[in-house]
C-alpha cells in the first residue's frame, strides 16, 4: 500500500517593509512542512538570508518594497515606481505559479486585510484558483492586531473578498489577549469563518553559545533605528560591563549602521542579524525592541523582562496596541517612541535590570499557533 500524496499548500507572503510577515509566514511553513504538507511559498518583497527555510519550496516573485513608512507606494529594489508593465509581469507569473503547482490549499499572508496594494495580482489570483477544476481552500493568514483603517470603505471591502474567496480565516492570535472585533469593525459578519490559532511563536530555543545581559533588536531594521540610536546613547550614560548584544537587523542602512558599531560605549557587540536571537533571548535579564507582533512571541517565549518602544510613525496603531494589553499583564515596561531619548532610556534599562524576573508560573497566552494551523489544514483538507 503506497502512503497518500502528500497535500500542497501554497502560501503567497509579501512584505513590504520589515520581515515580521515573513518571520511568522516562515514559521507556519514550516510547521506545515513537519507535519507533511508539501509546501510552496510565494514571497514578494525584498531577499531575507534564511527565510523561508530549507524545509520548504521558495519561488520569488520579482520585488518589490514600500517606498516609505507609510506604505503609500510601491517601487522596485532600484528604487522605481512600479509601473502596469511590472504589475502585469508579478500577475502573470503568480497565475503561472498557481497552475504548476495545484495547491490542495492557498494561504494569503494579510489580505484582505492587508496588503491592498497587491489587489493587481492577488484578485486575479484567487479568481482563477476558485475556477480551478478542483478548486483549493482559501485561508487567510492574519495576526491578532490590525491597523486601525482611516477609511471604513476599506474594512467593508474586506468583507465583501472574504465572502468572495475565503472559506477560513486563521487569527494567528490568543481570543483571551486580543479578539478580531477590538481592531475590526465588522467581525460579527465573518465569525463563522474566524478560527484563533495562538501566538505563532518559535520553538522552545536551545541555550546559546554566547550570552549577553541585555539584547537590542530593531527587527528587520527598516523602522527601528531610533530606538537603536536612543541605546547607543544609553551606553555612553551606563557605560555597560557585562556584555551587551545590539542587533541592527538586515535592512538597516549600511551608514545607519556604522554609525552604531563606532558610537555604543562599554561592552556592547553590534550585529547585523543573529539567527539564534530567541535563544539569546532566553538567557538574557532584559530585551529591548519595539513591539512587533513576532519579537514580542520571542520574548513570551523566552520569558525575558522586556522594554518595548512600539513603532507609531504614520498612524500606525498595532504595535501600541499590542504594547498596552502586554503592559496592563506585567509582562513588558512601554517606553514611547515620539520622545524617545538617551537619558529616558537609559533610566529605562536600570530599572528592568533591577525589575523582578519575568512572572513565573503558566503563562496566560496561547503560543503554539504555529502547529495549531497545521493541525486546522490537516483537519479542513
Amino acid at each position: 500500500m503506497t502512503d497518500p500524496e502528500p497535500k500542497r499548500v501554497l502560501f503567497y507572503v509579501q512584505h513590504l517593509l520589515g520581515i515580521g510577515h515573513l518571520t511568522r509566514a516562515s514559521r507556519i511553513a514550516n510547521a506545515l512542512a513537519v507535519r507533511g504538507f508539501d509546501v510552496t511559498v510565494v514571497t514578494g518583497g525584498k531577499p531575507v538570508s534564511g527565510f523561508p527555510g530549507p524545509a520548504v519550496r521558495h519561488i520569488a516573485l520579482p520585488p518589490v518594497v514600500s517606498s516609505d513608512e507609510g506604505f503609500s507606494a510601491l517601487q522596485d529594489m532600484d528604487g522605481n515606481p512600479v509601473d502596469d508593465a511590472f504589475r502585469d509581469m508579478r500577475r502573470d507569473r503568480l497565475l503561472a505559479i498557481l497552475h504548476e503547482t495545484r495547491p490542495h490549499a492557498i494561504l494569503t499572508e494579510a489580505f484582505p486585510f492587508g496588503r491592498r496594494q497587491m489587489r493587481f495580482e492577488l484578485l486575479p489570483f484567487l479568481d482563477a484558483a476558485r475556477a480551478m477544476p478542483e478548486p483549493p481552500k482559501i485561508f487567510a493568514s492574519v495576526r491578532d492586531i490590525l491597523q486601525k483603517r482611516p477609511k471604513p470603505e476599506r474594512d467593508r471591502e474586506t468583507v465583501d473578498y472574504i465572502d468572495r474567496y475565503f472559506d477560513r480565516i486563521l487569527i494567528h492570535g490568543d481570543p483571551t489577549f486580543a479578539r478580531l472585533e477590538e481592531t475590526f469593525p465588522h467581525a460579527d459578519e465573518i465569525a463563522d469563518k474566524v478560527v484563533y490559532t495562538g501566538l505563532v511563536a518559535p520553538p522552545q530555543p536551545e541555550p546559546p553559545a554566547d550570552r549577553f545581559e541585555v539584547v537590542v533588536s530593531a527587527g528587520g531594521g527598516a523602522v527601528g533605528r531610533h530606538v537603536l540610536h536612543a541605546v547607543v546613547g544609553a551606553t555612553a550614560i551606563i557605560r555597560p560591563e557585562k556584555p551587551w548584544a545590539l542587533i541592527t537587523g538586515p535592512n538597516l542602512a549600511q551608514a545607519d549602521h556604522d554609525a552604531i558599531a563606532a558610537g555604543v560605549v562599554g561592552n556592547v557587540k553590534v550585529f547585523r542579524f543573529r539567527p539564534d536571537f530567541a535563544s539569546l533571548l532566553s538567557v538574557a535579564r532584559l530585551s529591548v525592541s519595539q513591539a512587533g507582533y513576532n519579537t514580542v512571541c520571542d520574548i513570551l517565549r523566552a520569558r525575558c523582562r522586556a522594554i518595548v518602544v512600539p513603532f507609531t510613525t504614520g498612524g500606525e496603531t498595532e504595535q501600541a496596541a499590542r504594547a498596552e494589553r502586554l503592559e496592563r499583564l506585567g509582562l513588558v515596561s512601554t517606553l514611547g517612541d515620539a520622545d524617545l531619548s538617551a537619558e529616558r532610556m537609559a533610566a529605562a534599562i536600570r530599572a528592568g535590570l533591577d525589575a523582578p524576573a519575568f512572572p513565573e508560573g503558566e503563562l496566560s497566552i496561547d503560543l503554539e499557533g504555529a502547529d495549531r494551523t497545521a493541525d486546522i489544514l490537516r483537519d479542513t483538507l
